[in-house]
Protein backbone atom coordinates (compact mmCIF):
# COMPACT_ATOMS: atom_id res chain seq x y z
CA UNK A 1 0.00 0.00 0.00
CA UNK A 2 2.92 2.64 1.06
CA UNK A 3 4.79 1.63 -2.51
CA UNK A 4 0.96 2.07 -4.46
CA UNK A 5 0.74 5.93 -2.57
CA UNK A 6 4.53 6.32 -2.79
CA UNK A 7 3.89 5.68 -6.99
CA UNK A 8 1.26 7.68 -7.04
CA UNK A 9 2.71 10.19 -5.06
CA UNK A 10 5.23 10.47 -7.55
CA UNK A 11 2.87 10.37 -10.66
CA UNK A 12 0.78 13.13 -9.36
CA UNK A 13 4.57 15.20 -8.90
CA UNK A 14 5.42 14.16 -12.16
CA UNK A 15 1.98 15.61 -13.55
CA UNK A 16 2.27 18.63 -11.95
CA UNK A 17 5.49 20.14 -13.02
CA UNK A 18 4.93 19.00 -16.53
CA UNK A 19 1.92 21.26 -15.76
CA UNK A 20 3.98 24.22 -14.85
CA UNK A 21 6.64 23.75 -17.62
CA UNK A 22 3.66 23.64 -20.52
CA UNK A 23 1.76 26.52 -18.37
CA UNK A 24 5.47 29.00 -18.58
CA UNK A 25 6.29 27.43 -22.12
CA UNK A 26 6.05 30.69 -24.78
CA UNK A 27 3.52 30.29 -27.53
CA UNK A 28 5.55 30.95 -30.84
CA UNK A 29 2.60 29.97 -33.55
CA UNK A 30 1.89 33.71 -34.02
CA UNK A 31 5.56 35.44 -34.29
CA UNK A 32 5.47 39.34 -34.68
CA UNK A 33 8.11 41.24 -36.47
CA UNK A 34 8.72 45.15 -36.35
CA UNK A 35 9.13 47.04 -38.94
CA UNK A 36 9.85 50.19 -40.75
CA UNK A 37 8.57 49.90 -44.17
CA UNK A 38 10.70 52.81 -45.66
CA UNK A 39 13.33 50.92 -46.76
CA UNK A 40 13.71 48.88 -50.01
CA UNK A 41 14.77 46.89 -51.68
CA UNK A 42 14.55 45.65 -47.69
CA UNK A 43 11.22 46.98 -46.41
CA UNK A 44 8.54 48.66 -47.85
CA UNK A 45 4.98 49.04 -49.97
CA UNK A 46 4.15 47.80 -52.67
CA UNK A 47 1.41 49.56 -55.07
CA UNK A 48 -1.65 47.12 -53.38
CA UNK A 49 -0.11 48.56 -49.95
CA UNK A 50 1.15 44.78 -48.56
CA UNK A 51 4.75 44.82 -47.26
CA UNK A 52 7.35 43.45 -49.65
CA UNK A 53 11.34 43.37 -49.09
CA UNK A 54 13.73 41.39 -49.15
CA UNK A 55 13.56 41.44 -44.99
CA UNK A 56 10.04 40.65 -45.08
CA UNK A 57 10.69 37.54 -47.55
CA UNK A 58 13.39 36.59 -45.02
CA UNK A 59 11.04 36.70 -42.00
CA UNK A 60 7.96 34.80 -43.98
CA UNK A 61 10.62 32.06 -44.38
CA UNK A 62 11.51 31.88 -41.10
CA UNK A 63 8.01 31.45 -40.14
CA UNK A 64 6.72 28.85 -41.92
CA UNK A 65 9.90 27.10 -41.16
CA UNK A 66 8.84 27.21 -37.44
CA UNK A 67 5.45 26.73 -38.49
CA UNK A 68 4.39 30.02 -37.36
CA UNK A 69 2.06 33.02 -38.55
CA UNK A 70 3.93 35.91 -39.26
CA UNK A 71 2.53 39.31 -38.32
CA UNK A 72 4.34 42.35 -39.44
CA UNK A 73 3.84 45.12 -37.03
CA UNK A 74 4.47 49.05 -38.92
CA UNK A 75 6.83 51.09 -36.56
CA UNK A 76 9.15 53.77 -36.64
CA UNK A 77 12.27 52.75 -36.43
CA UNK A 78 13.63 54.47 -33.50
CA UNK A 79 11.24 53.75 -31.36
CA UNK A 80 11.56 49.95 -32.48
CA UNK A 81 14.21 49.12 -29.60
CA UNK A 82 11.09 50.66 -26.77
CA UNK A 83 7.85 48.97 -28.26
CA UNK A 84 10.19 45.70 -28.62
CA UNK A 85 10.75 45.90 -24.97
CA UNK A 86 7.44 46.52 -24.16
CA UNK A 87 6.02 43.44 -26.18
CA UNK A 88 4.25 44.83 -28.87
CA UNK A 89 6.44 42.36 -31.26
CA UNK A 90 8.32 39.55 -30.73
CA UNK A 91 11.48 41.03 -32.74
CA UNK A 92 13.24 43.88 -35.26
CA UNK A 93 13.38 42.53 -38.59
CA UNK A 94 13.93 45.58 -40.45
CA UNK A 95 17.27 45.90 -42.07
CA UNK A 96 18.53 46.59 -37.77
CA UNK A 97 23.16 46.46 -37.24
CA UNK A 98 24.13 44.87 -34.58
CA UNK A 99 25.90 47.19 -32.42
CA UNK A 100 27.52 46.96 -29.61
CA UNK A 101 25.19 49.69 -28.11
CA UNK A 102 22.32 48.10 -29.03
CA UNK A 103 23.28 44.83 -27.83
CA UNK A 104 23.44 46.49 -24.47
CA UNK A 105 20.10 46.67 -24.67
CA UNK A 106 18.62 43.55 -26.81
CA UNK A 107 20.03 39.96 -28.16
CA UNK A 108 20.18 39.54 -31.71
CA UNK A 109 19.91 36.49 -34.18
CA UNK A 110 22.44 35.06 -36.56
CA UNK A 111 23.52 37.72 -39.37
CA UNK A 112 21.11 38.28 -41.95
CA UNK A 113 23.47 40.40 -44.10
CA UNK A 114 25.82 43.22 -44.44
CA UNK A 115 24.94 46.70 -43.98
CA UNK A 116 27.76 48.97 -45.64
CA UNK A 117 27.13 52.47 -44.67
CA UNK A 118 27.51 55.33 -47.38
CA UNK A 119 26.90 59.16 -48.02
CA UNK A 120 24.98 60.30 -51.05
CA UNK A 121 25.29 63.87 -52.95
CA UNK A 122 24.72 65.56 -56.08
CA UNK A 123 26.70 64.54 -58.35
CA UNK A 124 29.83 67.21 -59.17
CA UNK A 125 29.61 68.42 -55.75
CA UNK A 126 32.62 67.38 -54.68
CA UNK A 127 31.19 66.45 -51.13
CA UNK A 128 33.19 63.57 -49.20
CA UNK A 129 32.71 61.64 -46.24
CA UNK A 130 34.77 63.58 -43.83
CA UNK A 131 33.97 66.77 -41.32
CA UNK A 132 36.16 68.61 -43.11
CA UNK A 133 33.98 68.69 -46.70
CA UNK A 134 30.64 68.78 -44.63
CA UNK A 135 31.24 71.40 -42.54
CA UNK A 136 28.74 74.04 -43.04
CA UNK A 137 26.25 71.59 -45.19
CA UNK A 138 23.39 69.50 -43.65
CA UNK A 139 23.14 65.69 -43.70
CA UNK A 140 19.67 63.95 -43.26
CA UNK A 141 19.89 60.73 -41.67
CA UNK A 142 16.83 58.66 -40.25
CA UNK A 143 16.56 58.48 -36.49
CA UNK A 144 17.62 56.09 -34.53
CA UNK A 145 19.89 54.32 -37.12
CA UNK A 146 23.26 53.84 -37.10
CA UNK A 147 23.66 56.74 -39.57
CA UNK A 148 22.13 59.27 -37.22
CA UNK A 149 24.62 57.89 -34.23
CA UNK A 150 28.06 58.16 -36.38
CA UNK A 151 26.78 61.59 -37.98
CA UNK A 152 26.23 63.34 -34.63
CA UNK A 153 29.67 61.49 -33.03
CA UNK A 154 31.86 62.53 -35.75
CA UNK A 155 30.69 65.42 -37.75
CA UNK A 156 28.31 67.31 -36.10
CA UNK A 157 30.81 68.83 -33.37
CA UNK A 158 32.17 69.58 -36.19
CA UNK A 159 30.27 72.28 -37.45
CA UNK A 160 27.97 69.93 -39.79
CA UNK A 161 24.26 69.77 -39.30
CA UNK A 162 22.72 66.56 -38.76
CA UNK A 163 19.11 66.54 -39.52
CA UNK A 164 17.03 63.39 -38.38
CA UNK A 165 14.02 62.12 -40.19
CA UNK A 166 11.65 59.52 -39.16
CA UNK A 167 12.04 57.65 -42.05
CA UNK A 168 13.93 57.48 -44.78
CA UNK A 169 11.65 58.90 -47.64
CA UNK A 170 11.41 61.71 -45.67
CA UNK A 171 15.39 61.74 -46.29
CA UNK A 172 14.94 61.59 -49.96
CA UNK A 173 12.57 64.37 -50.44
CA UNK A 174 14.40 66.75 -48.59
CA UNK A 175 17.33 65.98 -50.15
CA UNK A 176 16.13 65.82 -53.76
CA UNK A 177 14.02 69.28 -52.82
CA UNK A 178 17.48 71.05 -52.23
CA UNK A 179 17.08 70.93 -48.41
CA UNK A 180 19.96 68.54 -47.52
CA UNK A 181 22.91 68.89 -49.10
CA UNK A 182 23.77 64.98 -48.50
CA UNK A 183 22.31 61.82 -46.97
CA UNK A 184 24.03 59.46 -44.84
CA UNK A 185 22.63 55.55 -45.02
CA UNK A 186 22.78 51.84 -46.00
CA UNK A 187 24.47 51.52 -49.25
CA UNK A 188 22.52 48.62 -50.92
CA UNK A 189 19.38 50.83 -49.98
CA UNK A 190 20.73 53.86 -51.22
CA UNK A 191 21.71 52.16 -54.11
CA UNK A 192 18.14 50.18 -54.97
CA UNK A 193 16.17 52.10 -53.45
CA UNK A 194 17.26 55.80 -54.58
CA UNK A 195 20.01 56.19 -57.08
CA UNK A 196 18.87 53.31 -59.40
CA UNK A 197 15.07 54.85 -59.40
CA UNK A 198 13.82 58.18 -60.96
CA UNK A 199 14.02 59.78 -58.09
CA UNK A 200 17.58 59.56 -57.79
CA UNK A 201 18.58 61.06 -60.91
CA UNK A 202 21.51 63.70 -60.35
CA UNK A 203 23.07 62.04 -57.49
CA UNK A 204 25.49 59.67 -56.78
CA UNK A 205 27.65 57.85 -54.01
CA UNK A 206 30.26 60.13 -52.58
CA UNK A 207 33.18 58.87 -51.05
CA UNK A 208 33.18 55.27 -50.11
CA UNK A 209 31.91 52.60 -47.33
CA UNK A 210 32.14 53.82 -43.63
CA UNK A 211 33.86 51.31 -41.41
CA UNK A 212 33.35 51.86 -37.91
CA UNK A 213 32.49 48.31 -36.16
CA UNK A 214 31.61 50.20 -32.61
CA UNK A 215 29.06 52.37 -34.25
CA UNK A 216 28.51 50.85 -37.76
CA UNK A 217 28.13 47.75 -36.37
CA UNK A 218 28.83 44.09 -38.53
CA UNK A 219 25.96 43.52 -40.13
CA UNK A 220 22.11 43.44 -39.94
CA UNK A 221 20.37 40.51 -37.71
CA UNK A 222 16.77 40.33 -35.86
CA UNK A 223 16.73 41.98 -32.54
CA UNK A 224 15.09 39.63 -29.99
CA UNK A 225 14.85 40.65 -26.21
CA UNK A 226 17.42 38.73 -24.14
CA UNK A 227 15.12 36.80 -21.97
CA UNK A 228 13.71 35.05 -24.87
CA UNK A 229 16.43 33.16 -25.25
CA UNK A 230 14.18 29.54 -27.45
CA UNK A 231 13.14 32.24 -29.94
CA UNK A 232 16.76 33.19 -30.65
CA UNK A 233 17.46 29.22 -30.78
CA UNK A 234 14.36 28.61 -33.05
CA UNK A 235 14.91 31.73 -35.59
CA UNK A 236 19.14 30.87 -35.48
CA UNK A 237 18.37 27.56 -36.53
CA UNK A 238 15.80 28.39 -39.65
CA UNK A 239 18.66 31.07 -40.26
CA UNK A 240 20.88 28.74 -40.81
CA UNK A 241 18.57 26.36 -42.43
CA UNK A 242 17.74 28.71 -45.07
CA UNK A 243 21.61 29.41 -45.77
CA UNK A 244 22.48 25.64 -46.23
CA UNK A 245 19.58 24.78 -48.27
CA UNK A 246 20.44 27.35 -50.81
CA UNK A 247 16.83 29.05 -49.92
CA UNK A 248 18.51 32.13 -49.06
CA UNK A 249 20.18 32.69 -52.27
CA UNK A 250 16.98 32.47 -54.22
CA UNK A 251 15.34 34.87 -52.37
CA UNK A 252 18.87 37.25 -52.04
CA UNK A 253 18.35 36.87 -56.71
CA UNK A 254 14.96 38.38 -56.50
CA UNK A 255 16.84 41.66 -55.38
CA UNK A 256 20.31 41.66 -55.71
CA UNK A 257 22.92 41.13 -58.21
CA UNK A 258 25.77 41.10 -55.73
CA UNK A 259 26.79 38.70 -52.24
CA UNK A 260 24.88 40.74 -49.65
CA UNK A 261 25.17 38.32 -47.25
CA UNK A 262 29.26 38.70 -47.06
CA UNK A 263 31.75 37.22 -44.88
Amino acid sequence: MKKLLAALSMSLLAATSFTAVTAHAKDYSTIRFGVDASYPPFESKGSDGKLVGFDIDLGNEICTRLKAKCVWIENDFDGMIPALKAKKFDGVLSSMSMTPQRAEQIAFSSKLFNTPTRLVAKKGSNIQPTAESLKGKNVGVEQGTIQETYAKTYWAPKGVTVTPYQNQDQVYADLTSGRLDAALQDAVQADLGFLKTPRGAGFDFAGKDLVDAKILGNGAGIGLRKEDTDLKAKIDKAIADIIKDGTYKKLEKKYFDFDVYGG
